[in-house]
């Protein structure tokens, strides 16, 4: 069974940092493009970043680039979402997703399995 479990959310103050990490079960990823994606109250789900399987290419949303950087750590099935100068608009919750197509993507109908989701507060 395909497993997506995202860590590392929590309440952090405007300008700090965080790392979410989203951790795969149930096959071999290493094929699979994995992407983060934002939810906001009573806003649609928002792409943030996409990395590729095997080349590990990335792909980010266009307002993101330069504060958060996604990244496969410690095999295939594990990937990391580097958030630094956090603002406020920042808050939401933010969800781990596997494409089995293995090309980025950035839309959230191109991804097969997605996680739980946690939270990211960002204070001012």
């Amino acid at each position: 069974q395909v497993q997506l479990v995202e860590s590392g959310g929590g309440l952090v103050q405007a300008g700090g940092s965080l790392r979410l990490s989203c951790a795969a079960s149930g096959r071999n990823f290493r094929n699979y493009a994995m992407g983060w994606f934002r939810q906001a109250p009573g806003k649609d789900r928002e792409f943030v970043a996409s990395i590729s399987g095997r080349s590990g290419n990335t792909y980010y949303a266009d307002s993101l680039k330069g504060r958060f950087t996604i990244s496969r750590r410690g095999g295939w099935n594990t990937v990391a979402l580097q958030m630094n100068s956090l603002k406020p608009e920042d808050t939401a919750v933010y969800y781990c997703a596997a494409d089995s197509s293995g090309v980025v993507a950035s839309t959230p109908q191109e991804y097969d399995y997605w996680g739980q989701g946690t939270q990211v507060t960002v204070s001012s």
